[in-house]
C-alpha cells in the first residue's frame, strides 16, 4: 500500500498558477492513480481516530472528491458546503474574506442535525477562510465537529490559526 510519502512524490508543483507568484500543488496525479487515491482517502478517514462519524462535510469543490470517499469508508453521510447559489434547497450562508474581496458558502439548512458528529474534509488548507466559514455554518446547525482534515496544508500561511479547533489534521505539509 502506498504511503503519505508516495502521495507527496506524486503531487506536481505548477509555478505561477493560477496567477504569478503562486506555486500550485496539483493533486490530479493522486486522483488518477487508483492506489494513491485510495491511500489518500484511507489516511483522511484515519483522522476520525475511531470516532463514530455521522456526516463527512466536504468543501466546494475539490473537497467533495475526498469527503465523499471518506464518508463511504466511515459509513457516514456526505454533506456538501458549496459556493453561493449552487444548492437547490433552503440554505444557511456564511461570508468569508478572500485575498481581494469576499465570497459566500452555503449549506442546506437540514443537512446536519443538532449533535451529529462531523468530520470536515477539504483538499487544501491555505488561509483557512473557507474552512472557517464552513465551521461557522456547522456550529450554527449545532453540529459536533469531531475533526477537520486536509490532504495538504501550506504551513507558512498559518491557516490553522483561523480554524480555532483543537483537532486539525493534514496528511501532507509544505
Amino acid at each position: 500500500m502506498p504511503t503519505a510519502a508516495d502521495l507527496d512524490a506524486a503531487i506536481r508543483d505548477v509555478p505561477d498558477f493560477p496567477k504569478p507568484g503562486i506555486l500550485f500543488k496539483d493533486i490530479t496525479p493522486i486522483l488518477g492513480d487508483p492506489d494513491l487515491f485510495k491511500t489518500s482517502l484511507e489516511l483522511l478517514a484515519e483522522t476520525a481516530n475511531g470516532e463514530k462519524i455521522d456526516k463527512v462535510v466536504g468543501i466546494d469543490a475539490r473537497g467533495f472528491i475526498f469527503a465523499a470517499g471518506v464518508a463511504h469508508i466511515l459509513g457516514a453521510g456526505f454533506v456538501p458546503v458549496r459556493k453561493k447559489g449552487k444548492l437547490p434547497w433552503t440554505t444557511h450562508q456564511m461570508a468569508y474574506s478572500l485575498e481581494y474581496g469576499e465570497d459566500i458558502v452555503e449549506i442546506h439548512a437540514d443537512a446536519v442535525k443538532p449533535g451529529e458528529k462531523i468530520l470536515l474534509v477539504d483538499d487544501l488548507l491555505a488561509t483557512g477562510g473557507t474552512a472557517a466559514a464552513a465551521i461557522k455554518l456547522l456550529k450554527a446547525l449545532d453540529a459536533d465537529i469531531v475533526g477537520i482534515s486536509f490532504l495538504i496544508e501550506l504551513t507558512d500561511i498559518n491557516g490553522r490559526d483561523a480554524l480555532a479547533h483543537p483537532d486539525v489534521h493534514s496528511i501532507l505539509s509544505y
